[in-house]
Parts: structure tokens; C-alpha cells; sequence
């Protein structure tokens, strides 16, 4: 028997529990919003935050003279001339406010005296990014935002367990969404007067990556099937140095950016030669090289034969006394003794990893989409990092982003008896969806499709491509479309992976066409973006491109550089 959907109403929806969500919720309820904030993993457990341990770039000046002028101009260096101008001086300007406000609340930014301490990253010209510890930051900020919300019960609802389907439009606004509800297998509808997409980015498409399991672009998805714009879809960042060998359990696989910015280290080839130099960027046992130059470089002496046993780099210790290596990570460096690595005697293996997407839902400097109703926040909102994004801009991007976008949906619920309501028939083809009995549970092996979908991004898609390489990513695309269908296997019931995956394939397939397409209309190499056939960065190229639904297919737009929210929107 099918379920009854179960109905909720709330001012402000909010999808998407990391920081950027946890903040957006939080800024809404102080706006006045009452506020339905839902996420498929427990709330403020899933999403990225909660998991990046390292820095936060800010321009706070504590330690050492700084403006978000220089903060802005590092950022839109890094971005390689494709930056939304607004958006990046949105995230420097607002950056301090929200630091400080973290800071209010407890989080516990490291000190030097009275001073929030800072340290220097790469592509950084000084001293900005702070941190909770090296190891803590992320799990700090996501327990900070979780407590501020228990202050907010009154106004803000929170449930976990909910995939949202599809957002729900009434004429040309978004009015709430369809949900199914993972415990019960019940579906479920949201009205709600404003939406705010927080659900991070798409590194989940990808076979080594460091998201958490609901990272799989399901926010660029949801906008592009409701009308909304998505925004240079082409740039996926690779971490350089994601752990590879040996085994390791029970620690991050990005872990070890604190010890490059602690204690430098030294990263060598397979002969244990430093070699960054050889594509323009002599390290001499610092930690100076952007994500995306080390990412290259790294891919091109595994190529070249000289890479370490696993198929990376070594990342080397061996001349930092044991002494240094546990003043500065005692704990850890215990917890990597018990997984049999001794950093003062061997190296460890280092290769790229997927780790984050300066792409995403096309907004203005309000997060609005263009759409009424609908705004983003956080990694979901593409622009304001360009072709490569600044070490430690992303919590800083969620925090003032979520903040931004909360408060907008809040001024949007206040104007009050003229905003539309969902009504039932707008929802009825997304309820079909998740009520939908067609075909026997064993005749789709949707796990096996994931892996095979990750399998043909990560090989034909991933930080260095062709155009016969994205060539075969389309086509496993196509085929795995195909094979997917347009509707969920089995029946509705409680916790049945078969049928959530197929709803995460019915996503991650589309976002994956629309970074493909995007990959492959760019004949050019820029920032995070490399093209093997097309080696050079060409100012023809110095433009956005922005998807949309066309159709059914992927249509591409090209356009200059986006700097007024007008433009954008």
C-alpha cells in the first residue's frame, strides 16, 4: 500500500545542513522567517564542512596589517579573470563579520596573546587563514552552528532523513519542494515562501574524492530541473596531495595540508627528487604551490614514469625531528604510528583527489537564482572563486553566503500575502516519483551504476582531458541514462538503498552531463580546468559559460564575465 505524503508548511526552507545551511537558517529565524531546515544526513553532520580540518581566509589584521582589499585581489588571482567580482568581495568583505561573530559564539579560534592567530597558505601574499586547530577546524565551526540553532528552536525545525526530489514551482516561482523520507519511504511536500539551496557541491562524481556520501551535486540538479541557471560547471578542484599509501584508517584523507603549512615537507617523485620546479614552481621544502599547479604537476611525473609504487607522489618528513612533528601534531602523529606510519623514518604516497567545485547555481549578491523564491549558499553558488579556488575560502564562502542568503529569504517572506503558494497539482509529477511501483527490486543495480559512473568521470573527466576523453565520458553518460529509466525500481519502503540510489543517479548523471559538456565547450586550459589538446589559457576564453535545461538536453551560453548582480541573475 502506498503511503499518504505528509504536508508541511514553513516560511523558509532551507536544504542542506553544513555550515552554509546551519548559518542561513540561523540568520533567516533572526530575520523573523519561521524555518524548515532538512537534510538527508543528520543535521550539521553531513556536507563538507563538518569535514575540512584545516584554515579559514579572512582578512582580520589581528596578527599582522591586512585589508580585505588583498584578500580580494589573492582571490581573484587565483581565479584566473573568471571571477564574479561582487561575489569575491562579498565573501573578503563580509568574511571578518562572520569570524567575529563565530567567535562570539565560541567557537575557539587559535590565539597568539589576545590576537586570532593566522597562518600563511599558498597563493595567500600573507598571514590569513585561521583555524580552530589544524586538525578540528570544520568539526569546531559545525558544533558551534548546531548549538546556536538549539537557541532558535522556536523558530527552526529541523529534520534529517529527507532526500528532497524535485522544488515545486507555482507559475514562475518556486514554492517548496517534494521530499522522500529515508526512514519510511513516505513521501513527503514542503511549501514553502522561500528556498534556499545549501547542499555543497559534486566531488562525489568522481572515484577518489574527499566528500561525505551526500556530496553529489543533488542542489545543481534540483536548480537546473526548476529553470535556474548553473555557472561554469567545468571547474572541479583536484587536492593534490589526498592521501594514497599506505593504508590509513580513521583520519581524513586531506589531512595533510596542516603539516605541509606547519612544517613544510618536502614533495618528491618516484626517485625521490623534489620536482614542482620542472612546471614552474620551486618549492626548496616549503609549501608555496597552488592546488592546481601541484595537481598538474604531480599527474605529469606519474605520466612521465616517475611516479612513487601506488601511482602519486611521496610527500616526505623524514627531516623534521620527532620532537617538532610531535610539538606540533602530538595526537596524531600517535594515531599514525598506529596505522603503522612513522613519519621521521618514511614517506607517505600523495595523489589528486576531487575535493571541491568552483562551478554552481548562477545567483546575485543577494544568493538569489533569478527564479522567485529560489536562492543558494555556500559551494552550491558558483562565481566568486573563478577557474581555482584560494586555499581556506570555502568555510569562509559558506559562512557569509549562508548568512547572506538567510537573511534575503527572510526579506522575500516579508513581503508577505502576495508571494504565490504551492497548490496540489504542481506537485503531483514529483509525488508520482517517489510513489512509484514499475519493476521487480532485482532487474536495476544501481550501486554498481554509481561506481560505474564515478569510474568514467574520474578516467575521462577527472584534472587532465581531451576531447575524445570527454567524448567517452558522454557516452558512458548516455548509456547509464538509458539504463537508469524514469523511474525508481521496487516499491516505496523504509531505507531502501536501491531506491535512493537511483534518485542520487537521476542527479549526479545530470550534473555529470552538465560539467562534461561544459569541459568540452571550453577549448581552453584555465585554473582547475586542464585540457591536454588545448594546453594554453586564451583570453577569447576569458568568459563565463552558463547552463540551462533546454529541452531536456544541456544548453551552453557563453558570456562575459559576470560583476553586477544584474547581469548574473
Amino acid at each position: 500500500m502506498t503511503p499518504e505524503p505528509v504536508h508541511l508548511t514553513t516560511d523558509v526552507l532551507v536544504i542542506g545542513a553544513g555550515g552554509a545551511g546551519m548559518y542561513a537558517a540561523i540568520e533567516a529565524a533572526r530575520g523573523g522567517a519561521n524555518v524548515l531546515l532538512a537534510d538527508r544526513s543528520l543535521i550539521g553532520r553531513g556536507g563538507a564542512t563538518v569535514m575540512a580540518m584545516m584554515t579559514v581566509a579572512v582578512a582580520l589584521g589581528a596578527e599582522a596589517p591586512d585589508d580585505p582589499s588583498f584578500h580580494l585581489a589573492d582571490t581573484l588571482a587565483s581565479g584566473r579573470g573568471l571571477c564574479n567580482e561582487k561575489l569575491a568581495r562579498l565573501l573578503c568583505e563580509e568574511g571578518p563579520n562572520c569570524i567575529r561573530e563565530m567567535d562570539d559564539w565560541g567557537v575557539g579560534w587559535a590565539r597568539e596573546g589576545d590576537a586570532i592567530k593566522s597562518a600563511h597558505a599558498p597563493g595567500h601574499d600573507r598571514p590569513r587563514c585561521v583555524y580552530v586547530d589544524f586538525l578540528n577546524t570544520g568539526p569546531a565551526v559545525s558544533k558551534t552552528l548546531r548549538k546556536v540553532l538549539h537557541q532558535h528552536d522556536d523558530a527552526v525545525r529541523r529534520i534529517g532523513d529527507l532526500l528532497i526530489v524535485d522544488l515545486i514551482k507555482t507559475g514562475d516561482a518556486v514554492t517548496g519542494a517534494v521530499a522522500l523520507e529515508i526512514s519510511s519511504g513516505r513521501p513527503v511536500t514542503i511549501a514553502a515562501k522561500a528556498t534556499i539551496i545549501a547542499t555543497g557541491g559534486l566531488t562525489r562524481l568522481f572515484r577518489r574524492n574527499s566528500a561525505s556520501f551526500n556530496m553529489g551535486g543533488d542542489g545543481y540538479a534540483l536548480a537546473l530541473r526548476a529553470g535556474a541557471r548553473l555557472f561554469d560547471m567545468e571547474f572541479v578542484q583536484f587536492f593534490p596531495i589526498g592521501h594514497l599509501a599506505p593504508r590509513l584508517i580513521g583520519l581524513d584523507p586531506i589531512m595533510w595540508d596542516p603539516f605541509r603549512y606547519k612544517l613544510g615537507g618536502r614533495l618528491l617523485n618516484g626517485n625521490r627528487e623534489e620536482f614542482t620546479e620542472r612546471y614552474g614552481t620551486p618549492e626548496g621544502g616549503r609549501y608555496v604551490i597552488t592546488r592546481d599547479a601541484a595537481t598538474y604537476a604531480i599527474t605529469k611525473e606519474v605520466a612521465a614514469g616517475r611516479g612513487s609504487p601506488a601511482g602519486g607522489a611521496y610527500l616526505s618528513f623524514e627531516h623534521i625531528s620527532e620532537a617538532k612533528l610531535n610539538e606540533a601534531f602530538g595526537p596524531v602523529i600517535e594515531k599514525l604510528k598506529a596505522n603503522g606510519i612513522d613519519l621521521t623514518k618514511m614517506p607517505i604516497e600523495v595523489s589528486p583527489i576531487a575535493h571541491y567545485h568552483m562551478g554552481g547555481i548562477a545567483v546575485d549578491d543577494h544568493m538569489q537564482t533569478g527564479l522567485p523564491g529560489l536562492l543558494a549558499a555556500g559551494e552550491a553558488v558558483g562565481g566568486a572563486n573563478g577557474a581555482n579556488r584560494l586555499s581556506g575560502n570555502a568555510i569562509t564562502e559558506a559562512l557569509v553566503f549562508g548568512k547572506r542568503a538567510g537573511r534575503s529569504a527572510a526579506q522575500h517572506v516579508s513581503q508577505g500575502a502576495g508571494l504565490p503558494e504551492m497548490q496540489g497539482p504542481d506537485a503531483e509529477a514529483a509525488l508520482e516519483l517517489v510513489r512509484a511501483n514499475t519493476r521487480a527490486a532485482d532487474t536495476l543495480n544501481t550501486a554498481a551504476m554509481i561506481v560505474e559512473l564515478q569510474a568514467a568521470m574520474s578516467d575521462h573527466a577527472g584534472p587532465f582531458k581531451t576531447d575524445a576523453s570527454l567524448g567517452q565520458a558522454l557516452a558512458a553518460i548516455t548509456t547509464l541514462d538509458a539504463r537508469l529509466g524514469d523511474r525508481p525500481p521496487g516499491a516505496p519502503g523504509a531505507y531502501d538503498p536501491q531506491r535512493i540510489d537511483w534518485f542520487d543517479l537521476r542527479n549526479m548523471l545530470l550534473v555529470a552531463r552538465a560539467v562534461t559538456e561544459s569541459a568540452r565547450a571550453r577549448t581552453e586550459s584555465r585554473g582547475a580546468h586542464q585540457r591536454e589538446d588545448y594546453p594554453g589559457m586564451l583570453d577569447a576564453w576569458t568568459c563565463n559559460q552558463f547552463v540551462r535545461l533546454d529541452g531536456g538536453g544541456i544548453a551552453i551560453d557563453r558570456g562575459q564575465v559576470r560583476t553586477s548582480p544584474e547581469e548574473v541573475a
